[in-house]
């Protein structure tokens, strides 16, 4: 048994990711309305009936859109943390929400999910890496530095999605007021090309066979400036866009070797009466 896993949408205008195994999935984040996450789990011929549960990472707007209404329609459990929850101001049932704390390590079936808090400027946000039969997969995104306990869980990471939001010269010269300028390179606000890419240089485990590269800025970012300068330097690690505008691939790593996985639909794995799509 192994990991799936696949961006959703990643980007200011929503977030969602998925990973999973054969039996069980979770989301991290709901950053989409829940008939959009419906539509996309069907496009990308995962079935919504095995996410178990759901993480969010902070209360911002592009992380939280969908949560209330897709957690309430599949009566799935929500990890998040009181912080984050009370200042949502999401009303979710109070007896399938379950608190988060640092380095607190959450099973799912086989999945060990772990979280731990980062610096974004938010109540108390948290990142998360999802671990099934010794492969990990990191969730690493609205993260304003690199800090050891990023570096910590980083390295040990067989793929991960990680956060390039901004090319330093295109925020510097671009339309963006002083104080949003100021906001996102402050330490909390988000990772820079040049920060990501340092992480990854310096950090990667041999092991990593995917990096999603993932929240890019729509304005002060270029995908492809920003593919060319991690594939430079990436070796044998596969290294992709994940989309602001449409559902990625779904990969399929499992312990030392990785694969890109094919789907072909398969209209068995689906129950039409639980996708409520219109």
């Amino acid at each position: 048994m192994a990991l799936y896993f696949s961006s959703i949408n990643s980007g200011s205008n929503g977030n969602c990711y998925y990973v999973g195994n054969n039996n069980e999935a979770i989301l991290v984040d709901v950053g989409l309305t829940c008939k959009e996450v419906e539509k996309r789990l069907v496009r990308s011929a995962l079935s919504i009936s095995k996410i178990k549960a759901i993480f969010i990472s902070h209360e911002h707007s592009d992380h939280i859109k969908g949560l209330a209404v897709l957690a309430r329609k599949y009566n799935l459990p929500v990890y998040i943390s009181a912080d984050t929850l009370r200042n949502s101001k999401l009303l979710l049932n109070e007896h399938n929400v379950f608190s988060l704390t640092h380095l607190q390590e959450i099973y799912i079936g086989d999945l060990k999910i772990t979280a731990f808090s980062k610096h974004h400027d938010a109540a108390d946000p948290f990142s998360f890496t999802v671990e099934c039969c010794d492969v990990r997969v990191g969730v690493f995104t609205d993260i304003g530095s690199v800090c050891d306990r990023l570096i910590s869980q980083f390295k040990n990471c067989h793929a991960a999605f990680l956060e390039a939001n901004y090319d330093s010269k295109m925020l510097a010269n671009g339309s963006y007021p002083y104080f949003l300028k100021q906001r996102i390179t402050s330490g909390k606000g988000h990772l820079s090309n040049a920060q990501a890419l340092a992480l990854f240089v310096n950090h990667k485990s041999p092991n990593m066979s995917h990096l999603l590269l993932s929240h890019l800025s729509k304005d002060n970012n270029d995908p492809i400036i920003v593919e060319r300068l991690f594939k430079a330097v990436a070796g044998e690690t596969f290294v992709t866009i994940a989309s602001r505008h449409e559902e990625g691939e779904v990969y399929f790593i499992k312990n030392k070797e990785s694969e890109r996985f094919e789907y072909s639909f398969d209209p068995f794995m689906h129950q039409p009466a639980q996708l409520n799509l219109f």
